[in-house]
């Protein structure tokens, strides 16, 4: 029997996605410290009775440590995403693998392809980037290469498509 190592992908996407993904980290970030530091504020002026005298003196450190965490999550996290996330396409399977902590490799074999969508979101367009889904009749067997330049992502989909359809055919 012969064993199989299970080696890292060889393509990254594209460098931009970086800053794709620090926009929609800033993005959340805003808007989860903006909805936080209005209920500390309703908190902090209402003095809400049946909160712990304790929790309402230092309501505003809740923003506070949001807004930290926020911050070296913006700096942190795309960075760390685009080392690790990585993704390869075969003769017979679309490989991909991502996550930081536990990790995820996902082998898709073409066979298996039932549709391939090509999507790009609103700040997607402001970087000229894509997204790949692709799926199968197995919800766990589909897979999502996200960061792609646009006529990459389009290149791709169109010939994971095309090949799919051929693999199928030849099949029957």
């Amino acid at each position: 029997m012969t064993t199989v190592q299970l080696r890292p992908p060889k393509n990254r996407v594209s460098p931009r996605a970086v800053w794709l993904w620090t926009v929609t980290d800033a993005i959340e970030g805003a808007v989860t410290v903006g909805g936080i530091t209005l209920t500390a504020w309703a908190v902090d002026t209402a003095r809400w009775g049946w909160l712990p005298d304790w929790l309402v003196d230092r309501i505003w450190w809740v923003p506070v440590a949001v807004a930290c965490y926020s911050v070296v999550k913006l700096v942190v996290a795309p960075r760390w995403r685009y080392r690790v996330y990585r993704w390869e396409v075969t003769a017979d399977v679309v490989y991909t693998r991502k996550g930081w902590i536990s990790r995820t490799w996902q082998l898709v074999p073409i066979t298996r392809l039932q549709t391939v969508d090509h999507t790009q979101g609103w700040l997607e367009r402001l970087f000229d980037l894509a997204t790949v889904e692709i799926q199968t009749a197995s919800h766990a067997g589909s897979s999502t290469i996200k960061g792609l330049p646009e006529a990459q992502a389009r290149q791709l989909s169109e010939e994971l498509a095309a090949r799919a359809g051929q693999l199928r055919s030849d099949a029957t």
